[in-house]
């Protein structure tokens, strides 16, 4: 049951993030790779900072959070390759 939650968050933490950064979109599988590398990208930047999540809606936060940030490092390296 965890890992469908995981996928879930995933999936809404991608579309959110791709809202959020103003983006194109990336379809279902890509907005499901961006949530998922987010959340875990997410959980370390919070552990690292000492935060903890509290339920889904915690979960979902920060893995939108992580979505973002991910988001954002990509679009500066694919800017300067432009």
């Amino acid at each position: 049951m965890d890992f469908i939650c995981f996928i879930i968050i995933g999936i809404l933490a991608g579309w959110l993030a791709g809202h959020i950064m103003k983006g194109r979109g990336w379809g279902i599988i890509g907005n499901l790779a961006v949530g998922m590398i987010g959340a875990i990208f997410g959980g370390f930047l919070f552990r690292i900072l000492g935060l903890k999540s509290i339920g889904f809606i915690g979960d979902l936060i920060i893995a939108t959070t992580g979505a973002v940030v991910l988001l954002s490092i990509l679009r500066a390296f694919t800017r300067r390759r432009r």
